[in-house]
């Protein structure tokens, strides 16, 4: 397959997992990154609103999403598929994704903005004007990352907050260490779905960002390496962990994110069930229902309560309900080792989907 286009960037936190499952998958693609003309003459008109990554396909159609990028190469029938095909891999694929997508943009951006500001203005500079001089481009980065800048607040991100995101990011990466001593990918000895999941907050803005890059190949080599081989599109040949195991070395991992990121999710399922109470049916759903109290590293505030949260949630619960029992007492044995109990009995209602590039009620 030839012919599809990649509209993305090297500092975009969703550009590098979409990047990584291509390379891996072997697609012929080719990236450009969304210069103010892109945006304009390719985004806007086919997405409506000014977003990455997006991917045009050979027959001019446009996808937008990761998880849609993704699914448009997958299939029931395909041997090569990124999604582990055994229920409890699945459904911890997605619980991966979900804090990966949805709670890692906690450290991602606070230290991009509290610890790689003037470096990253440069770099959206390369974008926003490519062919000025550094300072035209340092200008014309400030004005686009400026924006950025200003969600960080609603993230949660404090100078009160900020020591435990720290903590918690620190405990993350030797976590990830010493699961990286074990296996060379998340589920086994091949890449899977949850690795370029991972590779979206820890690419970009981790690896790649002046500070916080410096630090993790200082701090955590095994997960700079890591890094390394994922976004190269590696780890095709190997295996996942036999009889739908899932590796113990991730335990600490799913324990942590669920503690801290289980009762934002709680919260903003109950508040969005509230707003949609009096919304119309099919619905176009805002991207926040309000705000919602948190905890990361011993450190507490607030965070904006993300309805996208809940459809990565939703993916996870709907492969839980659709398990034989076996399987289902396997994957509820699990949840008691990790502290996610609270996920058997939890429902999105009214249940979300994407309609037009954005979050809708079904």
């Amino acid at each position: 397959m030839t012919g599809y286009t990649l509209y993305g960037s090297e500092m975009s936190y969703f550009s590098g997992k979409a990047r990584a499952y291509l390379r891996w998958k072997g697609i012929e693609f080719t990236e450009i990154a969304p210069s103010p003309e892109i945006m304009k003459s390719e985004i806007l008109p086919h997405i409506g609103w000014p977003v990455i990554p997006v991917l045009k396909t050979p027959d001019g159609a446009y996808i937008q999403d990761t998880a849609d990028i993704i699914a448009h190469f997958e299939g029931p029938s395909d041997a090569d598929s990124a999604m582990p095909d055994s229920p409890l891999q699945k459904f911890v694929t997605y619980l991966l994704q979900l804090f990966a997508d949805e709670w890692m943009t906690l450290p991602a951006m606070h230290y991009r903005w509290n610890h790689n500001e003037n470096w990253i203005y440069g770099e959206f500079g390369k974008n926003a004007a490519p062919d000025g001089t550094l300072e035209e481009q340092y200008e014309a980065g400030k004005a686009v990352g400026s924006r950025f800048k200003g969600f960080v607040p609603m993230l949660g991100i404090t100078p009160e907050t900020a020591p435990g995101i720290e903590k918690a990011y620190e405990q993350f990466l030797a976590d990830l260490s010493a699961h990286l001593d074990k296996l060379p990918y998340l589920l086994g000895t091949r890449a899977s779905y949850a690795d370029f999941a991972m590779i979206g907050p820890l690419y970009a803005h981790q690896y790649r960002d002046k500070f916080t890059g410096d630090h993790m190949k200082r701090t955590a080599p095994k997960v700079a390496d890591y890094v390394e081989r994922v976004i190269a599109g590696e780890g095709r040949d190997g295996e996942l962990i036999p009889l739908d195991d899932v590796p113990v070395t991730l335990l600490p991992i799913l324990r942590v994110a669920l503690a801290e990121h289980l009762p934002v999710l709680t919260n903003t399922n109950e508040q969005y069930r509230t707003w949609a109470a009096t919304a119309e049916p099919h619905s176009e759903v805002p991207r926040g229902v309000g705000m919602s109290p948190f905890t990361t590293g011993g450190h507490s505030g607030e965070i904006a309560s993300r309805t996208f949260s809940l459809l990565r949630l939703q993916d996870a619960l709907d492969t839980y309900q659709i398990m034989m029992p076996s399987d289902r007492k396997r994957a509820e044995a699990f949840l008691a080792a990790v502290g996610g109990e609270a996920l058997l009995t939890m429902r999105i209602e009214p249940r979300l989907t994407r309609r037009n590039y954005k979050l809708a009620m079904v």
